[in-house]
């Protein structure tokens, strides 16, 4: 009985390891390409910005020109717009699909430590009612990122313009 029992087991263990053939196939090359690489490296900070940004933001970069109902091969650049309930970004595109400039504005969105940290330190008791977030990005300019803070303090009301390190503008 212990060696059929053994002599089964053995088989159940071997079995499928001969089963098992392995075929080696050599696969067609694959090149990867980032086209918007410095759309995303010139919107790095030392702070992250929120989620839903940084989220639309990888959008705009990752969406390609060619494969949508939009292109063409008669025009030079593109202009798409790209919405979510926080914000939205108008980016212009070139006819080989690298982004060129983009127009990004999100509304109420959480702000940067610099940002608050300014805040609390130039305006104390104050509190944030509302913010707007503005990012314009050039392909050749830059990046110019600001922030429209509105305060409140009790019936008063002040509105802030700031960068997005903290400096007031």
């Amino acid at each position: 009985m212990k060696k059929l029992l053994l002599s089964l087991l053995c088989i159940g263990f071997i079995s499928p390891m001969l089963a098992q053939v392995i075929k080696t196939e050599e696969l067609s090359e694959v090149v990867v390409y980032a086209t918007n690489y410095k759309y995303l490296n010139s919107l790095k900070s030392q702070e992250p910005a929120a989620i839903p940004v940084q989220m639309l933001e990888r959008k705009v970069a990752a969406f390609n020109l060619e494969n949508s109902d939009y292109y063409q091969d008669d025009y030079d650049y593109y202009q798409i717009r790209f919405y979510i309930p926080d914000g939205k970004i108008l980016a212009a595109y070139n006819a080989d699909g690298k982004i060129i400039r983009t127009i990004e504005k999100f509304e109420n969105v959480k702000l940067p430590e610099s940002v608050n940290n300014a805040l609390l330190d130039r305006f104390p008791g104050w509190v944030v009612s509302e913010d707007v977030y503005l990012v314009r990005y050039h392909e050749t300019k830059g990046v110019d990122k600001t922030y429209k803070v509105t305060l409140k303090n009790g019936d008063k009301t002040l509105k802030v313009k700031m960068d997005d390190k903290g400096n007031f503008l």
